[in-house]
């Protein structure tokens, strides 16, 4: 068995902070519907400014809001317009890892979808970018 990215919310902004809910990251409901996420998977945060790295459970947030908002222990971990990435996995037998397509969601800003990828081609696209570095 192995653990393979399933989808992926790429470089969303952080929007709120609850330091006295119960724990979990909530997300708006369009951004979970096209990384195909639900209500309480687990997920792993990486927090782009900070190097923090954690994992947590999702609570649905308002469709078209916006909203990334840690919750709970994980509040202290981000600040308010942190880039946050916000990763999902599945765990599948060796042959189907070689087949896995994960969902990509890339937003803009206020945390609205600005492209999607699903597959390995994102994986050419940045080896490709990089040779330019």
């Amino acid at each position: 068995m192995r653990t393979m990215l399933r989808s992926k919310i790429h470089r969303a902004r952080v929007t709120g902070g609850n330091i006295d809910y119960e724990g979990s990251i909530t997300i708006d409901k369009d951004l979970m519907e096209a990384a195909d996420m639900l209500p309480f998977e687990m997920v792993h945060v990486l927090n782009v400014n900070n190097g923090a790295r954690f994992q947590t459970y999702i609570i649905e947030g308002e469709s078209g809001s916006g909203d990334i908002v840690l919750n709970g222990a994980a509040a202290r971990l981000v600040s308010r317009g942190d880039i946050v990435i916000i990763l999902s996995y599945t765990t599948v037998g060796e042959e189907e890892a070689r087949h896995v397509d994960p969902r990509l969601v890339y937003v803009d800003a206020n945390n609205r979808i600005i492209e999607q990828k699903k597959g390995h081609g994102w994986v050419d696209e940045l080896a490709e970018s990089l040779k330019n570095i």
